[in-house]
């Protein structure tokens, strides 16, 4: 897959493990994207909408040429979330 629906998917990797489907029912991540997904949070299901709309982006020919802007816009939130390392002086 390309590198840029990385941050999406990793982002709904760590929605999924943290969330009651997989942490309390013990189900696994793929039983709960597949058959559980009513039950997932308001979060991950975003995240999984998200993933799908990066991916289907990959393959539209419009979007191929301008870059794919789902998987940008989650990399400059990963980007924002980690905190720049101090200066040294």
């Amino acid at each position: 897959m390309s590198s840029s629906c990385d941050a999406i998917l990793k982002a709904l990797k760590e929605c999924l493990l943290n969330s009651d489907c997989v942490q309390k029912q013990g189900h696994l991540p793929s039983e709960c994207l597949k058959q559980y997904s009513n039950d997932l949070p308001e979060q991950c299901q975003l995240l999984r909408k998200s993933t799908f709309e990066c991916k289907r982006n990959m393959l539209d020919m419009r979007t191929r040429f301008r870059g794919n802007t789902v998987g940008m816009d989650a990399e400059k939130l990963r980007q924002q979330k980690t905190p720049a390392p101090p200066a040294e002086p």
